[in-house]
């Protein structure tokens, strides 16, 4: 299956980048993925059904920015509401994802690999053509399965509004 190439929104120190597959917005229903847990099980949107989702995605854990946006949604995650489920997703190995959660205590962050089919970067096009990681990104999806808040960091090294994502986040889960 041929992907979707889309030019002209993400850039690494000012270089372009293609990302893979569509263009998903604000509005349209959150495309269903599978991904894995650090046991290498597989976890689904359908697994949070019932719960407004926060998914922090990031190019990898063991960088600087990806590891300060992790660790402040999982400090932020404590004072959401029970019915949020904030999950991060990089194309890490499971295991250097569990050892980065270990290192640095985050817990209340469900942290996810698409290494395996990169499912969620192509349904979500935020899949990058060059370097095969994902497009630093935010999506919240309300109950009903909408779309209601995306943003996707034009500058790779940039860290996303949290503020704007969490405003979001509150929002959908009333």
């Amino acid at each position: 299956m041929e992907l979707q190439e889309r030019t002209g929104i993400v850039t690494i120190q000012g270089n372009p980048l293609t990302l893979l597959g569509p263009d998903v917005g604000v509005g349209d229903d959150a495309p269903a993925f599978t991904v894995v847990d650090s046991a290498f099980e597989p976890v689904s949107l359908a697994d949070f059904a019932g719960k407004t989702v926060l998914v922090s995605a990031v190019p990898s854990l063991d960088t600087p920015v990806c590891s300060i946006q992790t660790t402040r949604f999982n400090r932020e995650a404590e004072s959401l509401p029970e019915s949020v489920g904030v999950l991060t997703i990089s194309l890490d190995l499971p295991f250097a994802q569990a050892r980065f959660c270990e290192a640095e205590g985050v817990s209340r962050v469900t942290v996810l690999s698409d290494h395996v089919s990169r499912d969620f970067g192509t349904k979500y096009g935020v899949l990058i053509k060059e370097n095969a990681l994902l497009a630093r990104s935010l999506f919240v999806i309300a109950t009903n399965g909408k779309i209601v808040y995306r943003q996707i960091v034009s500058e790779l090294t940039d860290e996303p509004d949290y503020d704007a994502a969490l405003a979001a986040v509150r929002e959908a889960a009333g």
